[in-house]
């Protein structure tokens, strides 16, 4: 019997090993013609799996061995040894994950102990050593000497990836961009924090990874995106020297003059060491500066001493207009502005696009935007930047003279480098190029400031690479006070793209100085201006700062008005979004007539079934939702949900969004089951596009435990709460506000199942979060505190649940007003407790008040207004 078992075993075994094989072969020839990241990161993810299974093959085998004869053996002993060649052969195949945007520099020498240290420090195994920062001033070589520790170790990692610090939302566009190499779950959300933390996480669950934070300016800058673990090796570039406990300091200084000499002879391919000796000391021994005098005495031809006597005629020359720092710029400019001077005698289109790139970020300068933006460039740059062969030819004499460097199809220039040239460029030619920059920008970036809806998901990868540009070429314009009016569109775009990764803080600084730039330049009550505030009026509705965000948006439609007339489809853009700030402020009467305003223009303007009306019908069924007109609510999400399924497809998210919001509205009519079948859908399509771990599916996951608890099924609620709460905890950390959330349903269904002290421990978790993340006074923390003051009524301790409800009611007094239906929902539980405490008069006045909200908000028919009669009746009865 046993002999029978041992047989299949083995055979079943065979059977997987070949099937693995086959898989692996599969790999092997798709994988010699693939480069899409994506696909790639696909490939790591199958291929990791392939290797966990033969782990568990390996383990099998082990176990047959001691039972089964070594002959009998044979060909799955053979087929294992093939299976483990086969991964390693693939591993070669698919390469690693890199975004390294510097190429291996041949000419480097010395920092020979550096390296060795810096190799040993990251390799130590001491807590905190995995974590290096390289200071020192700029031009030392901080930069390449991270290069040449990534190019030395190499072998050594599976992940290296290169962060810029120059601003926070260039650091997310480049750990969105690991997220897509990392096929991440969370890489096409539009929360940054999402991405972020997603791939904070993955860093701490694994080894083999290298992080270089290039160009840090302060440890609070970069904080929240360090790993918590030492999983893996992490390198810092910084001028600054004070990075506390964040991470180990590797202080770099200039070369030894032994080394400056040394790079010089064979850089310049002579041995006049006396010379080198000189010019060393004329430049400082800065790498930079040597590497930049070496390149240009190498391509001229010219002897150490014939650059030295240039070099001291040309010193004082080049920083007459400012006062350079002691010591450092005046020698980096001046090495600089020989380079380029002989770079304007060879080619004068390359000198021009040096002062274009001069004005955009140093790094990620897109060949293919500067081509499909020619017709804003000056000839003959116009005609170069579409055509390859001499763009090409451009860019050959740069990289001589180690002014740029080029990978794919995108050019890096030093910053230093740019801070020479925008010197040496006339004001009236700066603004020329500036001007340039700016139009390019706002052709190339994919979000319009006038039509924020029109953002999609896949436009926010080109967003990221476009943003540290439009940053860099509005700071500029804005100093010279050039083309103001294409900046304030420019950071209208860019803070769009913000506010769609959710970093509203951010976004919210780009429109307002889009808006002061537009005031300005325009007048007050220029189109241009009431983008601005538009814009503005959006992201502070999304902050929860409503009054400022109505008062914007009605200043924003008051100049549509004038502007366009009443039926454009501006206006109906900005009329949609005042309703909805007034939907948020329980005004629900007005936002239902601006609802259909917008809905009526854009029904004119577009037809009947445009993606357009799809949102007007959406956002009108919501307030009508509020409103307690199930019925037409249900008919307008219908509606938006036929159109979308039309113009998208049927699994795009869009669609899933228009599910969920039928789901809500016939959960509120009783049809349970047909509410979880619309929530199940909308599941199954986000579930497909994002990911099985998406807070998105959290979200679907969350509204299918809201309505399994209202059918009665409160164990399999609780199931599906508590899978949203540990998606979310995964994504977001234990303290985020979107945890809070799903700690508070985790303890509405621990209420309903009876158990009270675990639901308090909820909600009182739920609390500290949000207090934490909202504040103090925020309304989503009077939701918790109410939940919390229902507790304490159940379990007898009517005192505590009093001055619960009575803080509820005073932060919805302060924030919605005194008529607002969540001020009804507080003053309602303050008028049961008082009933309970026996103060009858207190409990009938503001149950009458309640009723009162009620009756105008929603009308008399509504069932927030039935619950408020039948607990005055109670009260009335028991006087």
């Amino acid at each position: 019997m046993n002999e029978e078992l041992n047989d299949k075993r083995l055979g079943d075994l065979e059977d997987n090993i070949r099937q693995g094989m086959d898989l692996l072969k599969g790999y092997e020839d798709e994988l010699r013609h693939e480069t899409d990241p994506r696909r790639l990161a696909r490939y790591r993810s199958e291929i990791e799996r392939q290797r966990e299974s033969l782990a568990q093959y390996q383990q099998e085998y082990d176990e047959l061995k001691k039972h089964v004869p070594s002959a009998q053996m044979q060909n799955v002993t053979n087929l294992l040894q093939q299976q483990y060649t086969k991964l390693d052969d693939i591993k070669k195949l698919l390469p690693p994950i890199w975004n390294v945007p510097y190429h291996h520099n041949p000419n480097f020498i010395g920092r020979v102990d550096i390296l060795s240290n810096l190799r040993l420090s990251l390799t130590s195994g001491e807590p905190t050593a995995w974590k290096q920062a390289i200071t020192g001033m700029g031009g030392v070589g901080k930069t390449q000497l991270a290069v040449q520790y990534i190019y030395l170790h190499k072998t050594d990692y599976n992940v290296i990836w290169w962060i810029r610090c120059e601003e926070v939302v260039v650091m997310d566009a480049d750990y969105a961009d690991l997220a897509v190499s990392l096929y991440l779950p969370e890489k096409d959300s539009p929360d940054q924090t999402e991405i972020t933390t997603a791939v904070k996480r993955w860093l701490e669950h694994h080894s083999g990874w290298l992080l270089i934070f290039d160009n840090a300016q302060d440890p609070e800058e970069i904080r929240n995106y360090l790993p918590r673990g030492g999983a893996g090796h992490l390198i810092i570039t910084s001028r600054n020297i004070d990075w506390g406990g964040a991470a180990k300091l590797l202080p770099v200084r200039i070369f030894d003059r032994a080394d400056s000499v040394d790079f010089l002879c064979k850089r310049a391919w002579q041995d006049d060491t006396k010379a080198a000796d000189a010019l060393a000391d004329e430049l400082g021994d800065l790498p930079l500066a040597l590497e930049q005098a070496g390149a240009y005495i190498e391509t001229t031809g010219i002897m150490l001493t014939d650059y030295q006597e240039l070099f001291q005629s040309r010193r004082k020359e080049l920083w007459d207009d400012e006062t350079p720092p002691p010591d450092y710029h005046s020698l980096v400019a001046t090495t600089w502005s020989l380079a380029m001077e002989q770079v304007s005698k060879e080619s004068h289109v390359a000198a021009d696009l040096l002062n274009l790139c001069a004005f955009l970020a140093s790094d990620g300068i897109s060949l293919e935007m500067l081509s499909k933006g020619a017709e804003h460039l000056p000839e003959p740059l116009a005609a170069t930047a579409i055509d390859r062969l001499a763009m090409n030819r451009a860019k050959k004499v740069l990289m001589r003279y180690s002014l740029v460097e080029v990978t794919g199809n995108a050019l890096s220039v030093h910053r230093l480098v740019q801070t020479v040239i925008r010197d040496r460029i006339a004001e009236n030619n700066r603004k020329v190029w500036i001007e340039a920059a700016l139009h390019i920008l706002c052709d190339a970036f994919p979000i319009k400031s006038d039509d924020p809806e029109s953002i999609d998901i896949q436009t926010l990868v080109d967003c990221s690479c476009l943003l540290p540009h439009a940053l860099s070429a509005s700071k500029h314009a804005e100093i010279l006070e050039v083309a103001l009016g294409l900046v304030s569109n420019l950071l209208n775009q860019a803070g769009s793209y913000l506010r769609e990764r959710a970093d509203l803080y951010e976004a919210k600084e780009l429109h307002e100085r889009a808006l002061k730039i537009a005031e300005a330049f325009y007048h007050k009550k220029h189109p241009d201006v009431a983008i601005c505030l538009e814009n503005l009026g959006r992201v502070l509705r999304d902050q929860g700062n409503l009054e400022d965000a109505k008062n914007q948006l009605e200043r924003a439609l008051k100049i549509d008005e004038a502007s366009y007339g009443s039926e454009h489809p501006h206006v109906a853009i900005c009329v949609d979004n005042l309703g909805r700030v007034l939907d948020n402020m329980g005004k629900l009467t007005a936002a239902k007539e601006h609802f259909e305003r917008a809905l009526k223009i854009d029904e004119v303007n577009y037809g009947p079934n445009h993606f357009k009306v799809a949102i007007r019908l959406n956002n009108l069924g919501s307030v009508i939702q509020n409103q307690g007109n199930l019925e037409v609510a249900k008919y307008h999400y219908e509606k938006a949900l036929e159109i979308d399924m039309a113009f998208y497809s049927k699994n795009h998210p869009y669609v899933a969004i228009r599910l969920n919001n039928l789901g809500s509205v016939l959960q509120d009519m009783g049809d349970l089951q047909g509410a979880k079948e619309h929530y199940e859908k909308a599941l199954k399509i986000d579930k497909a596009f994002y990911g099985p771990e998406s807070p998105h599916v959290a979200i679907c996951v969350n509204n299918l435990g809201s309505v399994l608890q209202d059918l009665g099924n409160l164990p399999e609620a609780k199931q599906h709460f508590k899978r949203a709460l540990k998606i979310d905890e995964i994504t977001f950390g234990p303290d985020h506000h979107r945890v809070a959330n799903d700690v508070n349903n985790f303890g509405l269904v621990l209420r309903a199942q009876g158990d009270l002290q675990g639901a308090k421990q909820n909600f009182e978790r739920a609390l500290k979060i949000g207090e934490k993340t909202y504040g103090f006074d925020h309304p989503n923390v009077a939701m918790i505190v109410n939940n919390l003051g229902i507790v304490l009524r159940v379990l007898g301790d009517l005192q505590a649940s009093k001055e619960h409800f009575k803080r509820a009611l005073k932060i919805d007094e302060n924030t919605y007003g005194s008529e607002h239906p969540n001020v009804a929902r507080d003053i309602n539980n303050l008028g049961l407790i008082l009933q309970d405490m026996r103060d009858l008069q207190g409990a009938k006045e503001h149950l009458e008040r309640a009723l009162k909200i009620d009756e105008n908000t929603y009308g008399p028919d509504h069932p927030n207004v039935a619950r408020d009669i039948t607990n005055l009746g109670c009260v009335l009865r028991a006087q």
